[in-house]
């Protein structure tokens, strides 16, 4: 940054597809320009934009105006895609799903004090889930930091506990940065959003004054030459990581692949589905796939209900089971305690996420990804695919033997039952139609359930914290990048995010929100919460609301429809998704009968396998 002949900094110090210098010293009071602050931020957003950005959500607020008019200009001008929000934890989690999607990070803006705390349930869920989220904060300059000024807070140590990296501008405000220095700045930050996905904070303080005229808004948008922000292609930075040693499994022996929920970049799955589909080959043994592992279509040696078949439904090899584990743990109690009872030696694989995804305590983990590890090493295994042959063919039959105890038991007619309605959906979604799964019940009962539909579409739930915050908001930003999207959900977690609605307009990508309404928090139900009356039980746990989803949808212009016959569904799905626009349809489910049915259908399913096999029961 150059100076003017009495020390006060100007800003627009002539760099590549920067203008020239026109804007005069700052005042004598030693505030910036209001036009200081705006090229800084215009240079700030085209040095990210250069780097790989293109979604940016907008918050309001006075201290983010630099930020704000800047986003606004670069949206006009075609560089970037601009969604505004009232609500920032919305707006974050909003954000997050359009990652999710996309496989690279979009930003959001706030302004300054509560509205920088506002995003840590997002950027703790971005945290655990590795996915990339840049946020922007706009902040005092340290001349009101700790002297009682309106509206500054410590927001800088509000996100740094879950955050990749953080990084803050000059204290004396952004507009005392280079060029060269607001590009080092944005480079920065966006490596850090690849190199081990989350989320990255960039707080930056403003000097006031902070709103330029219309005539230093012009001045400050003259000479720029955006051809020489041409973007970047995406590309991942290497990091080393060892390899594990090669004789970490016996292929000579039978073994089971676990691949829990996808862990990774949209962009690094391709790589990724071929290795896994290789292993499966090569191996011969049998496959438990997540919903949410986005394996391929047609993958062999996939055994779907094995949520059903654990503990006691499937048979173990006399030597035991080696376990090659993908990414984290699915969430199901009975899988966890079955590879416990497989002992130690199990091998997981990470997609780059260094942190010990083992909870078990059991696993050696490599973090180099499936891909890599696989290429690593399958040229010298030897492989012996008929070792798992009589395991696979019996665990395939007791698979089948499930499918008939749940097409039998769970008929696509009468009163909607969430299993059934689980069980219906896969006939009559759309193939390839993206689904959003809302942590609690929904995922769980699609594992369960719906595993027919394994590898049939792509399912997205945001397991990385496993709250419900911003569901809807984290669907509406699925949905955007990836067009017509299938969130399920429960009653409570829509209406803790109903400002999520706000985000809904018809210019949307169209978002079929299926809301299962059982009258408060379904998962408790099921576990083994002793209450001395349902009353009790509703004002502790359940927390039944009493909202009209339906009337709340209309409030936002929503469409909504309820169902309550399963023979209605497919017209029902039909209607929702031709809206090409968010739309409402809400089933009413009991919640106490329903978890009574969970229960019923695994003793059924057990005594069916147990019948199977001769009336005994295998380890």
């Amino acid at each position: 940054m150059e100076e003017s002949a009495d020390g006060s900094l100007i800003s627009g110090v002539s760099g590549e597809g920067w203008p020239c210098p026109r804007i005069a010293s700052a005042p004598t009071s030693g505030l910036s320009h209001a036009a200081d602050n705006l090229v800084s931020a215009i240079g700030l957003l085209l040095c990210l934009h250069r780097q790989g950005l293109q979604r940016l959500v907008l918050c309001p607020g006075s201290r983010s105006a630099p930020l704000a008019l800047a986003a606004g200009g670069l949206a006009d001008r075609g560089l970037l895609t601009l969604t505004t929000a009232i609500d920032e934890r919305s707006a974050a989690f909003h954000a997050l799903g359009m990652a999710a999607a996309s496989g690279r990070a979009a930003a959001v803006i706030t302004t300054s004090g509560t509205a920088v705390a506002n995003l840590l349930p997002a950027a703790v869920e971005a945290d655990r889930s590795a996915l990339p989220l840049l946020l922007l904060t706009a902040d005092r300059p340290q001349r009101l930091k700790n002297c009682g000024a309106n509206q500054t807070v410590n927001q800088e140590d509000f996100l740094r506990p879950v955050c990749r990296s953080f990084t803050t501008g000059p204290l004396g405000g952004l507009h005392q940065l280079s060029p060269a220095e607001l590009d080092s700045l944005a480079t920065a930050a966006w490596e850090q959003t690849l190199l081990h996905p989350g989320p990255v904070h960039l707080n930056l303080p403003f000097e006031e004054p902070l709103h330029p005229s219309l005539d230093d808004q012009r001045q400050a948008w003259s000479g720029w030459d955006v051809a020489a922000f041409q973007q970047h292609q995406l590309s991942r930075p290497s990091h080393a990581a060892a390899l594990p040693p090669l004789d970490a499994l016996d292929w000579s022996r039978p073994g089971v692949v676990v691949a829990g929920p996808w862990r990774g970049l949209e962009t690094d799955q391709p790589a990724y589905q071929q290795a896994l589909k290789a292993v499966a080959e090569c191996t011969g043994w049998p496959v438990l796939a997540d919903p949410l592992a986005a394996i391929p279509a047609g993958l062999p040696n996939l055994i779907r209900h094995w949520e059903l078949l654990l503990p006691n439904g499937l048979p173990v090899a006399d030597a035991g089971l080696q376990v090659l584990r993908l990414g984290p743990l699915p969430a199901s109690r009975r899988l966890e305690s079955w590879l416990t009872s497989l002992g130690s030696g199990q091998l997981l694989i990470s997609e780059g996420e260094p942190r010990c995804l083992d909870p078990l305590g059991l696993s050696q983990q490599c973090c180099i990804g499936l891909a890599a590890w696989w290429n690593a090493i399958s040229e010298a295994a030897r492989f012996s695919p008929a070792s798992s042959l009589a395991l696979l063919t019996a665990w395939i039959q007791a698979d089948a033997q499930v499918q008939r105890v749940l097409d039998q038991q769970l008929p696509a007619a009468g009163g909607v039952t969430e299993p059934a309605l689980m069980k219906a959906l896969p006939e009559l979604l759309p193939e390839g139609l993206p689904l959003m799964l809302a942590a609690s019940s929904p995922v769980r009962d699609w594992q369960t359930f719906a595993a027919a539909d394994l590898g049939a579409r792509r399912c997205f739930s945001f397991r990385g914290a496993s709250g419900i915050d911003g569901t809807l908001s984290l669907a509406l930003g699925l949905a955007r990048i990836q067009g017509p999207t299938v969130l399920i959900c429960g009653d409570l977690a829509l209406q803790h995010d109903s400002n999520g609605w706000l985000l809904a307009s018809e210019a949307s990508s169209p978002l079929l929100v299926l809301l299962i309404d059982n009258a408060g928090g379904g998962i408790f139900a099921q576990l083994p919460i002793a209450s001395p009356s349902p009353a009790c039980f509703d004002q502790l746990f359940a927390m039944p609301q009493g909202l009209d989803p339906l009337a709340l949808a209309a409030a936002h212009a929503v469409p909504a429809r309820q169902l309550t016959r399963l023979e209605d569904l497919q017209s029902a799905l039909e209607w929702g998704l031709a809206q090409q626009r968010t739309a409402l349809l809400r089933v009413c489910t009991d919640r106490s009968a329903d978890a009574e049915l969970r229960r019923q259908l695994r003793e059924i399913t057990a005594a069916a396998l147990q019948s199977s096999r001769g009336g005994t029961t295998e380890a």
